[in-house]
């Protein structure tokens, strides 16, 4: 009876915590349905409340081929034109209380080490965050500027990637990699965009993508995700400062894994930072279209970042 009590009481929080939160997901989108205006082409959003900025990109709807065997079909959608800086990240880390939809969001708790590890914050990208973290502060981020972001999926990422032209004749002019890094990231958007407007899309950090690592399967497909079945693997794309230039294509793909979080002091160890990756970031996307409350829930919350620890 006792050891009955327990579980169920755990299983009561964790009910009320999940309950809460779609509350929170749904006082987020309906602010985002409610805005009148929709930005078109290329913009800038100033966070609110702050100086810190960036660019969002058009990503024109279109069908390529991932593998040979498969076709993929994708809606249009924005793309933020640089990885996601420090700048802009430490507002969640770190971020002052005030307005009750934005409070309510779950933010990292504070870090045991500096977490640039010296490299540099000003205009540097963020690094060594879990998933779950990406997708926290893409609902951080959603709550302040009522506009909708996530995670880019695997496809999205590499059709922005590939921006109607494939691979980068000149690698050197587009990215930061092990034989031009110095040994660490630099600051965003320091070499050459690609043909659609979108820096370090190949190198400086990795990126984080929605979908689990799994095996492609031919066919067509329109809009696709592989969801998440457990904490590792997710698909991570883009090779960074720390690879060889074979690692950075657009088709090439990693798989995460624990031993990013190897070194982590912590029991439970978090589920917020990945200390060993210290290559790895991500950007957001913006839909076309305005999911409705229970997939936004399920972008943002995928149900496993708890088994990470």
């Amino acid at each position: 009876m006792h050891r009955n009590y327990w579980i169920g009481l755990a299983l009561a929080i964790v009910c009320w915590a999940q309950a809460d939160e779609h509350a929170v997901v749904q006082r987020i989108h309906d602010r985002i349905a409610a805005q009148k205006t929709q930005s078109q082409g290329r913009y800038k959003v100033t966070i609110p409340n702050t100086t810190v900025s960036y660019e969002m990109v058009p990503i024109p709807a279109g069908q390529f081929s991932m593998t040979p065997d498969r076709k993929v079909k994708l809606d249009a959608f924005w793309m933020q034109a640089h990885e996601v800086t420090w700048d802009e990240y430490r507002l969640f880390m770190f971020a002052a209380k005030g307005d009750e939809n934005v409070d309510a969001v779950s933010r990292p708790t504070r870090p045991y080490v500096e977490m640039s590890f010296g490299m540099g914050i000003d205009g540097y990208p963020a690094i060594s965050m879990t998933q779950h973290a990406a997708n926290k502060y893409a609902e951080w981020l959603s709550s302040r500027t009522g506009e909708f972001y996530r995670l880019p999926t695997e496809a999205e990422w590499e059709y922005a990637c590939r921006a109607g032209d494939g691979e980068p004749a000149k690698l050197d002019d587009y990215a930061w990699y092990a034989a031009n890094s110095g040994g660490k990231y630099q600051k965003v958007a320091t070499k050459k965009p690609n043909a659609w407007g979108l820096f370090d899309m190949l190198g400086n950090v990795m990126e984080w993508t929605l979908d689990g690592y799994a095996p492609y399967k031919p066919g067509n497909e329109t809009n696709p995700q592989a969801a998440a079945s457990g904490p590792y693997p997710h698909a991570v794309r883009g090779g960074s400062w720390y690879d060889s230039a074979d690692k950075l294509t657009c088709s090439a793909r990693v798989a995460s894994s624990a031993d990013w979080k190897q070194q982590d002091p912590q029991l439970p160890k978090s589920i917020w930072y990945m200390t060993d990756a210290q290559w790895l970031g991500f950007r957001l996307v913006r839909p076309s279209k305005l999911p409705g409350v229970e997939q936004m829930y399920r972008y943002w919350n995928n149900g496993v970042e708890h088994d990470e620890q």
